[in-house]
């Protein structure tokens, strides 16, 4: 793959990521913002008087538009342009997938070991759950944690490709991923748990929150496997000028 195939991707990848970020955003917009109102208000609630002390840097009300689209869409334009580039790799090297399947495959991987796996371990919580002396050492474990699972994502699938020759594609990749799982539970088991949810909080709430959360990335990755396969496949397997034209029947 040529230089200029490689920047077309990464452009189409960054455009990809922004539409996909758009659709986030919608549904982040719809599900999670009512959430982060009543965990708001259920911590105003239980702040006692030194919460209307406080001084607010950043209204909530910018806090939900204009912050809300510009962390959204960040992401998705910074996470497209990277899974382009890792596109550009894994395309011809995991199989015989066209650029669609690629795509498709490789955003579901993303989802599963970027996010999933993560999110298994230290879920995402709304305000008023977490101790704020701890956010480091939170935030530590959980950038940890999605580390490993990348970096166990890709030997697993070395792992695969090397005993492909002899078990064959099938059970190559059931061993691969039955290794996958196994660390990644061994992982669960040996890093700290993180339980800072304060009494009487709404327990729907923080679940809704969570569900929330997990399918604004499901959209997100998603979104883009479709939007960025087909842009990969109109640039990789361009249709012949004649094809696209209809044929006049003869008479």
């Amino acid at each position: 793959m040529n230089s200029t195939t490689v920047r077309n991707l990464l452009v189409r990848g960054m455009l990809a990521g922004l539409a996909a970020g758009v659709l986030a955003l919608l549904i982040s917009y719809w599900l999670g913002e009512p959430l982060v109102e009543k965990a708001i208000g259920f911590e105003e609630g239980h702040a006692g008087h030194s919460h209307g002390d406080e001084v607010e840097l950043v209204s909530r009300g910018l806090q939900s538009t204009a912050g809300l689209a510009t962390g959204v869409l960040v992401y998705g334009v910074a996470f497209g342009g990277i899974a382009a580039l890792a596109y550009c790799f894994a395309l011809g090297r995991v199989g015989r997938f066209g650029p669609r399947a690629t795509a498709l495959l490789l955003s579901g991987c993303a989802l599963l070991a970027v996010y999933v796996v993560p999110f298994l371990k230290y879920p995402a919580n709304p305000p008023a759950v977490g101790n704020a002396d701890t956010i480091g050492k939170r935030t530590t474990l959980y950038f940890l944690m999605m580390v490993l699972s990348v970096l166990l994502a890709v030997a697993a699938t070395l792992l695969g490709k090397r005993l492909a020759p002899r078990l064959g594609t099938w059970w190559a990749t059931v061993v691969a991923v039955l290794a996958f799982a196994v660390v990644v539970g061994l992982a669960f088991q040996f890093l700290p748990v993180i339980n800072e949810v304060p009494e009487h909080f709404p327990a729907a709430v923080l679940w809704r929150f969570r569900l929330s959360a997990l399918a604004i990335q499901i959209t997100l990755w998603t979104g883009f496997g479709l939007l960025f396969g087909e842009l990969a496949e109109r640039l990789l397997n361009p249709k012949p000028a004649a094809a696209r034209q209809a044929v006049p029947a003869a008479n």
